[in-house]
């Protein structure tokens, strides 16, 4: 196992020696509408390649990220089949008509700290706002502004992996959201991968967070939002671990029937 001094979950650009397997233990927890969950989730990078297990219903839903292949595999464990999703073809067709000014993205230091897994975490705040019509309705336009604090250290173990992967990503124009809903709206997809590239000119590793989520619109829509309410989302994670992973982790199993999407 080797500690680096600089450490960088959803980082684009910091390169550092050495190398090892990585894998965040992490529960995600929201609110909204009056109900609240607990989400607990796992990722797994290894080289260009990521893993995220999400646990649903008692069902794990997992995503396969293969950068260097251009590839996305979804599938859900009660199921002997998985989507294959071309990453290229998917992110050329976001970029159509997609107006950049409609996403804005900022990360400012706040200048508190806090231990967290034997790190001192650094604050920042965080805020992310996306403006976008409905079914492409002027009529029907509404902004989804999420903000608040996120913590991350930069004394955590699988800086160089963390680093490598997200880079990679990011330069192939990967998104990390489901390609159906992004297709739909591509603004939210386009949100998260500017936050991944704020969070990483930051540096450190993401420990915690705690987001509120705003939503407002004009038309038949301000009504509609106005009864959703707020949604509160926080993330924790509760361990990393540079252990050696196996590759079969990061492909789906050779009995599942694997079927391209588009």
């Amino acid at each position: 196992m080797k500690r680096v001094g600089l450490v960088t979950v959803l980082a684009l650009g910091l390169a550092v020696p050495g190398a090892a397997d990585v894998t965040v233990k992490m529960t995600t927890g929201g609110t909204a509408a009056g109900s609240a969950s607990k989400t607990p989730g796992t990722l797994y990078i290894k080289g260009n390649k990521m893993r995220s297990d999400i646990v649903m219903g008692g069902r794990v839903q997992t995503t396969i990220f293969d950068v260097d292949a251009q590839r996305m595999y979804s599938f859900d464990s009660a199921k002997n089949e998985a989507d294959l999703w071309d990453m290229q073809a998917l992110s050329a067709e976001l970029s159509k008509g997609f107006d950049p000014s409609d996403v804005k993205a900022s990360i400012t230091p706040n200048g508190r700290t806090k231990p967290l897994m034997a790190s001192t975490a650094t604050g920042y705040d965080l805020e992310i706002v996306v403006t976008a019509n409905v079914a492409g309705n002027d009529a029907m336009r509404m902004t989804a502004t999420l903000a608040g604090p996120v913590w991350l250290a930069k004394d955590a173990p699988g800086a160089a992996d963390y680093t490598r992967f997200y880079r990679a990503a990011a330069e192939k124009g990967f998104i990390f959201s489901d390609p159906r809903a992004a297709k739909m709206q591509p603004g939210p997809a386009k949100a998260m991968a500017e936050m991944y590239r704020q969070l990483a000119a930051a540096g450190g590793i993401l420990l915690e967070s705690a987001f509120q989520i705003k939503m407002t619109g004009t038309g038949p829509m301000a009504a509609l939002l106005a009864k959703l309410g707020d949604v509160s989302i926080t993330t924790l994670v509760e361990s990393v671990s540079t252990a050696p992973l196996a590759d079969a982790l990061f492909a789906p199993s050779a009995s599942y029937t694997v079927t391209p999407r588009k």
